[in-house]
């Protein structure tokens, strides 16, 4: 899909959900389009209907931050949304010259790994925009550990998400919700790199693989994945009711840096710690065979012929 076929949709699906009473306008039968017509999108944008249509065709070329945000206060668009059509427009605008792919990080500092490990009250991470998982501490290890029981790294939630379904939909109580998350995540980070090789094909291949990916990809929806409730179901320790915050670490654009709690006190708070114990005791386990297969290994090489 070009530039402008994403600029053209993302515009139409956002005047298609909006009602005219949304922004004080009359409604009634009669109406051929669901959501507003251009022409009331042009009149509370403050332009013509002629330019409006301009750029519902995708094309932005030109187009100033002033009349961008008119456009974006017309159609009712969300923080995430809001720098969604910026990036869009920036896009548009970029000469061939300037026109690179954004380097996305591919590890973490040091410092970071020890940070994480540090943190042993809950799950923490650190992903990039691909929804691939960089690093981690122990407890999201286990709490994700049917994840990193498969072969493909690094490990990718989205991946997890829509190609593993059997697992995904017993870890994930709302799966939809989980699915919608992984997309709109997925869908921002195309809008801000859009020419990064590793998101295309990732892109490409859910879209093959999953039909779910694919009707959601083709909402356009984007988010800003910030703080909110999250809700599991581990098959060794149970329902998990956490809470997260992410991050951006200072001079990592592109990376977020994840943290589940849970409630002091709660049930699920005595959960992790079941968590914590039983993840530790099978990955001392797995080095332990580890361990013993190297040894076993080194013997064999050592016989005389």
């Amino acid at each position: 899909m070009s530039h402008k076929d994403d600029v053209k949709e993302f515009l139409t699906s956002r005047r298609a959900r909006i009602t005219p009473e949304q922004v004080s306008l009359p409604g009634g039968p009669g109406r051929r389009v669901p959501g507003l017509r251009r022409t009331e999108v042009a009149m509370l944008a403050g332009m013509s209907v002629e330019y409006y249509a301009k750029l519902e065709r995708g094309d932005l070329v030109g187009v100033s931050d002033t009349v961008l945000v008119a456009l974006a206060d017309a159609l009712l668009l969300d923080d995430a949304e809001r720098e969604h059509l910026f990036d869009l427009s920036r896009e548009a605008n970029a000469s061939p010259v300037r026109r690179r792919r954004r380097q996305v990080p591919k590890d973490v500092r040091t410092s970071v790994r020890w940070a994480l490990d540090g943190f042993t009250a809950g799950p923490a991470f650190v992903r990039n925009g691909r929804m691939d998982v960089l690093a981690e501490n122990q407890l999201f290890r286990g709490l994700y550990w049917e994840m990193y029981e498969q072969e493909h790294r690094p490990v990718n939630l989205a991946r997890f998400a829509f190609l593993h379904r059997d697992l995904s939909e017993r870890f994930y109580p709302n799966w939809a919700t989980a699915a919608d998350i992984n997309v709109a995540i997925l869908r921002t980070e195309a809008g801000r790199n859009p020419h990064d090789r590793a998101l295309q094909d990732l892109i490409g291949e859910l879209s093959t693989r999953s039909d779910e990916f694919r009707v959601r990809w083709g909402a356009h929806d984007v988010r800003h994945h910030a703080h909110g409730d999250k809700h599991f179901h581990h098959p060794v320790v149970g329902d998990l009711d956490l809470v997260y915050e992410a991050m951006e670490p200072m001079g990592e654009p592109g990376l977020n840096f994840l943290v589940y709690s849970a409630e002091p006190g709660s049930p699920t708070e005595e959960s992790l710690r079941l968590l914590a114990s039983w993840v530790a005791t099978k990955e001392r386990e797995r080095e332990q065979e580890q361990h013993h297969a190297d040894r076993t290994e080194a013997a064999h090489h050592e016989e005389p012929a």
